[in-house]
């Protein structure tokens, strides 16, 4: 199987009520944040020996890391219980050496699970699935995509091969559907409602136009180029990569497909 197949943890499906859109909030990421936030705070006090904030911040603490057993019963067992309840003893008695000792193997409890889970739960459940997104009525968004990767190509093929005419026609094509494009888009960016396309992709868009009507073949390609790279590469570096791993790790497998490994 080397070479071939890749192992991945998966979290309990159960951790999904815990995640939009199951859940209004983003209830297991903002404990997470408090945990971070909490052992931070008890370092900070500890180290400098004020036990007044201290206290305030280890209770907190032991609170939201318990939650965890709370929210995913099964994960209960992953817990270090004994070096949670050490950290309030040695708060107790002042003991902020065994404090910051306590907290380096809490961290080490933590970097356990994380190492198996964080990577495969934020795939999970932070990327975006576009999967039923529609540019319009029966026009998937992939089917759209594939579009525009062709009208952005046909424009290079026409500009090469001297036919201004057509690569003038496939960029007004394009200008119409990456507008609609954009009009998906703004669903998700909602505060700013000119996300897609931007000030600089329409700047674009004109040097392109005027490229292609009076300009030199390099000018063409270089217009082009940055097009490709403002109105495609940037978007597909953070939607297009995120969710086609998410795609993939939450395929079910099949028999077929098991077989052939």
């Amino acid at each position: 199987h080397k070479g071939k197949a890749t192992i991945v943890k998966t979290p309990p499906i159960e951790l999904a009520q815990w995640y939009k859109p199951e859940n209004k909030r983003q209830v297991w990421l903002h404990n997470m944040f408090k945990l971070r936030r909490e052992m931070q705070a008890v370092v900070f006090h500890a180290e400098n020996k004020n036990n007044e904030h201290l206290k305030k911040w280890a209770l907190s603490l032991n609170t939201h890391y318990l939650k965890i057993g709370e929210m995913i019963p099964q994960w209960s067992k992953k817990l270090d219980l004994s070096t949670i309840s050490n950290i309030e003893t040695f708060v107790e008695n002042h003991d902020y050496a065994n404090v910051l000792t306590a907290i380096n193997t809490l961290q080490e409890n933590c970097d356990s699970c994380h190492n198996d889970y964080q990577a495969i739960t934020a795939l999970t459940y932070r990327a975006p699935d576009f999967s039923a997104v529609e540019i319009e009525p029966l026009v998937p968004l992939s089917t759209h995509m594939q579009t525009l990767t062709k009208q952005v190509n046909q424009i290079k093929i026409a500009s090469e091969d001297s036919m201004p005419s057509i690569a003038l026609a496939s960029l007004t094509n394009l200008k119409q559907d990456m507008n609609k494009l954009g009009q998906v888009c703004v669903d998700c960016h909602k505060k700013d409602k000119k996300s897609y396309p931007s000030p600089l992709m329409n700047k674009t868009l004109i040097s392109l136009e005027d490229s292609l009507k009076t300009g030199t073949l390099k000018e063409q390609g270089r217009h082009l180029g940055t097009l490709a790279v403002l109105a495609c590469a940037r978007c597909h570096g953070t939607h297009r990569l995120a969710s086609g791993a998410k795609a993939l790790l939450s395929k079910e497998p099949n028999l077929s497909e098991l077989l052939e490994h």
